[in-house]
């Protein structure tokens, strides 16, 4: 009994529900923004790499190679306590907004780039002798194929990229997991903190077995 009362206490639980329906939204909003924004930059960074001059091709691998190497923790606190002293000031959301992109961006640009590089040379070349030009080749030939192999581990990118949200407590974010901090220090009790993780663990849990089912679709489809 002295188990459930301390991590799974229904009345602690039931007090500190709102509360962590707030950090949830706040988690959700802050996720589906990084997400949508490295996805953009991922692939505008995977093009630079692959079809710009070489010196927009070398900027484009340098930038990758550094924010992949980054640890997010760091960055986000680079931006939100540093930037102030050069006079750039950003809200938490911002802050932890732009850190998320920074880095989802790197590691999505490797993803498109390895899905394009996957597409066989004879595809570009149909498409040239076709007349058609590099946009539409890119738009309707290409990108398409492409990101038909990119979707699992882009879906497991968009995982960790939510599971990351996490670490913008630390600049003050009231997301999920800070307000489970608070609700757990405000209770004296582990049991928001529990709450939390099960939050999680409902949302990502989905998106694991539908890239699961995915992949086993297109090994079948493959063979």
């Amino acid at each position: 009994m002295r188990l459930i009362d301390t991590f799974f206490n229904a009345r602690v639980f039931a007090e500190t529900l709102p509360l962590l329906l707030r950090g949830l939204w706040i988690t959700i909003e802050l996720g589906v923004a990084s997400i949508i924004l490295g996805l953009i930059l991922g692939l505008f960074l995977s093009l630079l790499r692959l079809f710009a001059a070489p010196p927009l091709q070398f900027l484009a691998r340098i930038y990758i190679d550094i924010f992949r190497s980054i640890p997010l923790l760091v960055l986000l606190i680079v931006i939100y306590y540093a930037l102030p002293f050069v006079g750039i000031r950003l809200s938490p959301f911002a802050a932890a907004t732009a850190a998320l992109t920074l880095v989802s961006g790197a590691y999505t640009a490797e993803i498109f780039r390895a899905g394009i590089e996957a597409i066989p040379r004879g595809q570009f070349e149909a498409s040239m002798a076709l007349g058609l030009s590099w946009r539409q080749m890119m738009v309707d030939i290409i990108l398409p194929q492409a990101v038909k192999i990119v979707i699992p581990p882009l879906t497991n990118n968009c995982i960790n990229v939510v599971k990351d949200t996490a670490l913008a407590s630390v600049v003050a974010m009231p997301d999920l997991l800070k307000q489970a901090t608070q609700a757990q220090a405000l209770a004296a009790n582990p049991t928001p903190l529990i709450a939390a993780a099960v939050i999680y663990v409902a949302i990502l849990w989905p998106l694991v077995v539908l890239v699961s089912r995915f992949e086993r679709k297109m090994k079948v489809g493959s063979r």
